[in-house]
C-alpha cells in the first residue's frame, strides 16, 4: 500500500448510516444519492438495513459497504425489538467500530444507534416526517420517555424541514441539538435521465397530463387526486392523471377507475427506476399528501422543470415560497387543491410562468450544495 493511500485511510472517518430497509421510499432513494456522492477521502462508508432486498440497494455504488441484518422483512419484527433494549440491540446487530454512527429514519435506527455505549463514537438521528403527536412520535419505542431518553444521547438531529424540525421538538422535546439539512438529489442524472424516451403513444399531446409519484398509502392522498381527476373531465377539462408507485392502495385505485369508467383518464405507471423521464414530459405535478417531511418527488419535479401544484404539508413553503414564488401551495383539502390545479389549467400563462420558475427553484437543490452541507456536519460533531 502507498504511503498516500495510507495518509487517505488515517484521515477517513468511519461511517455507519443504518436504515429500516431500501425500499421505494423518498428517504430510501435520498440516503443512496448522499453516500454515493460523499468524499471517499474522508470517508469510509457502510450502509446496513435492517431488512434487505428493496430495490434501492442496486444503486449503492460498488464502494459503499452494505450489509443487512435479515434478508427481508417479517411480521412482528416491531414488537420483537421493543423486547430488547437498545444496548442489546446495538451489541447484537452492529459488530463493527465506527467513528459516526447514523439512524438515517425515525423509530428502530434510531433505537438501535442510541443503545451504542462507546464514547468515542458521535450518533446522529435523520428525522424525515412531521410528527403528529408524541405517541406517534415514539411508536417504535416502548414509551415516549424511552424515546425521550434515546434521542437525548444523539449528538445531533437532523431534520429535513424547518416544520419537521418544529413538530418533533414539540412532541419529543429532546435536549440533542438539531438542525435542518435539506435531501440530496442526483441533479445532473435527474436532468440526463429525463431525456429518455417514454413508451410510444403514452402521453397525448391533446391532454393536459398530471403526475403523482410515491408509495401508494392512504397517506399520500391518490385516491382524492383521483376524484379530483374525475371532477375535472366531468367538467370537459383534458386532463390525464399519471400515478407513478406501488404500494397498498393500488387494488382500491384500480377499483375506482374501474367503477368510474377512468381508464383513459387515468394511468396507473407502477414503480419505475427512471421516473424522471415521465415527470418531465408532464404539465403538472401534483402532491396531494396528508404529510410530508421534505418532498423528494417534489423536488425532483422542480429539477426537471415542471411546475409544482402542492397541498400544504411540511417542507413545502420553504420549497415554493410562502407567496407561491415558485409553485402553488394551496390549503391541505381536496376541494382547494382541486382550484389550485383548476387555476393552472384556465391559465396557461400562469402554468408558462410556473414551468420558468420550477427549472430556477430546482438550481438550488444541487447535489453538490446538500452533499457538503452534510458532510460539514459529519466533521463537525
Amino acid at each position: 500500500m502507498q504511503e498516500n493511500d495510507l495518509q487517505t485511510l488515517e484521515q477517513q472517518k468511519k461511517v455507519l448510516f443504518l436504515i429500516h430497509d431500501l425500499g421505494h421510499g423518498g428517504a430510501e432513494k435520498v440516503l443512496v444519492n448522499l453516500v454515493n456522492n460523499m468524499d471517499r477521502n474522508k470517508f469510509d462508508i457502510t450502509v446496513m438495513a435492517l431488512f434487505g432486498g428493496g430495490v434501492n440497494e442496486q444503486f449503492l455504488k460498488p464502494d459503499i459497504h452494505y450489509r443487512a441484518v435479515f434478508q427481508r422483512v417479517f411480521r412482528g419484527n416491531s414488537h420483537l425489538m421493543k423486547l430488547l433494549s437498545p444496548e442489546h440491540l446495538h451489541k447484537l446487530f452492529i459488530k463493527d467500530q465506527y467513528d459516526l454512527e447514523v439512524a438515517y429514519l425515525e423509530g428502530p435506527s434510531a433505537r438501535i444507534v442510541s443503545g451504542c455505549t462507546n464514547k468515542n463514537v458521535k450518533r446522529v438521528s435523520w428525522i424525515h416526517i412531521q410528527q403528529q403527536s408524541a405517541r406517534a412520535a415514539a411508536s417504535s419505542f416502548r414509551s415516549i420517555s424511552e424515546a425521550r431518553a434515546c434521542y437525548d444521547r444523539f449528538d445531533r438531529i437532523i431534520g429535513v424541514s424547518e416544520e419537521v424540525k418544529k413538530t418533533f421538538l414539540a412532541c419529543v422535546a429532546t435536549s440533542a441539538p438539531m438542525q435542518v439539512l435539506y435531501n440530496t438529489n442526483e441533479s445532473e442524472q435527474i436532468k440526463l435521465q429525463a431525456q429518455d424516451a417514454v413508451e410510444k403513444n403514452l402521453f397525448s399531446e391533446n391532454e393536459f397530463k398530471i403526475i403523482g409519484v410515491g408509495k401508494l398509502l392512504k397517506s399520500k392522498g391518490f385516491d382524492r387526486l383521483a376524484r379530483i381527476t374525475e371532477k375535472l373531465k366531468k367538467e370537459g377539462y383534458p386532463v390525464h392523471l399519471y400515478i407513478l408507485g406501488v404500494g397498498p392502495l393500488q387494488q382500491e385505485l384500480e377499483r375506482f377507475i374501474a367503477e368510474h369508467e377512468l381508464k383513459d383518464a387515468i394511468t396507473l405507471l407502477g414503480y419505475q427506476t427512471n421516473p424522471y423521464k415521465y415527470v418531465s414530459r408532464c404539465d403538472l405535478f401534483v402532491c396531494a399528501s396528508f404529510s410530508e417531511g421534505f418532498s423528494t418527488a417534489a423536488t425532483e419535479a422542480l429539477i426537471v422543470g415542471t411546475p409544482v401544484c402542492t397541498v400544504e404539508v411540511s417542507g413545502m413553503k420553504e420549497m415554493l415560497g410562502e407567496n407561491d414564488e415558485y409553485g402553488i401551495v394551496t390549503e391541505n383539502s381536496e376541494e382547494a387543491l382541486y382550484e389550485g390545479i383548476k387555476r393552472l389549467l384556465d391559465d396557461p400563462a400562469l402554468l408558462a410562468h410556473y414551468r420558468k420558475q420550477a427549472a430556477l427553484r430546482g438550481e438550488q437543490f444541487s447535489t453538490e450544495k446538500t452533499v457538503k452541507a452534510v458532510e460539514d456536519m459529519l466533521l463537525g460533531l
